[in-house]
């Protein structure tokens, strides 16, 4: 059996894991819209996907950056 400081680390590693699966999905998505949207659009340039790749990846850090605060939080 796990004592409680066990379990914490395990449901922090679960909680990184969860969200390092979430910002690959994100980014995946982003990736593939951006480039249905520069294909439709015929653009030389594949701005869409550099755009959406970009905010996909902002979005996954201020969302990493948020629960690093909030687990600092709950330690203290």
């Amino acid at each position: 059996m796990l004592n409680d400081d066990g379990k914490q680390k395990v449901n922090t590693y679960l909680k990184f894991t969860s969200i390092a699966l979430q910002m690959a999905i994100l980014i995946t998505a982003a990736a593939l819209g951006g480039r249905w949207l520069d294909e439709k659009q015929d653009n030389e340039l594949p701005i869409w996907t550099l755009v959406l790749i970009l905010i996909a990846i902002f979005a996954s850090l201020y969302q990493i950056i948020r629960e690093v605060i909030k687990m600092g939080k709950d330690n203290d």
